[in-house]
């Protein structure tokens, strides 16, 4: 049986921004269409363009949860000073952090052009990491969840940071 993945991405925040490279990643993928969904073995949901404010985008996402019950959430944002993909191994609010029980290392080994991150941002990507973790810790769902950092996406590196991605999917849905 396939596994259920839901990806969250985000609208932009910021006035010289005319996309967001979380959702313009996100929006590759659904192009890639059923041929990309029978080789992952997955069955997607989509939950794109969240507004860019922690307590809507929480509530967006964890209704979405809910409704769906999947067994993989890979939220992503965008990462205007990063290079390349990293994965953030946690999130904290106040003093309270929280990692993910996804294996990060073995999950990236060997994969070009991604790392960990310890380091969410402090900004939504974080606030939505946070309480998806926090939900899921309350849930009777096993469901795993990772926060995905996208670079600037352009021409010499969408092909890259796409099947880094990808691979990262694949290998979640045997986790």
């Amino acid at each position: 049986m396939s596994k259920k993945i839901l990806f969250t991405s985000f609208t932009t925040w910021l006035p010289h921004q005319k996309s967001n490279s979380s959702d313009d990643l996100l929006q590759e993928i659904q192009i890639a269409g059923e041929a990309l969904r029978a080789r992952l073995r997955y069955r997607n949901s989509f939950l794109r363009q969240l507004p860019v404010d922690i307590e809507l985008a929480s509530k967006s996402v964890i209704f979405k949860i809910a409704e769906l019950q999947p067994d993989i959430i890979i939220c992503c944002g965008m990462a205007e000073s990063r290079s390349q993909l990293t994965i953030e191994a946690k999130a904290s609010a106040q003093d309270d952090i929280l990692n993910t029980q996804v294996n990060l290392p073995l999950l990236i080994a060997g994969i070009d052009g991604i790392e960990i991150s310890y380091d969410a941002g402090k900004f939504v990507c974080e606030g939505l990491y946070y309480s998806v973790l926090k939900h899921l810790q309350t849930s009777p769902l096993s469901t795993h969840c990772i926060f995905a950092h996208i670079p600037i996406l352009s021409p010499d590196n969408l092909t890259e940071v796409k099947n880094s991605f990808l691979t990262v999917v694949q290998r979640l849905t045997f986790v």
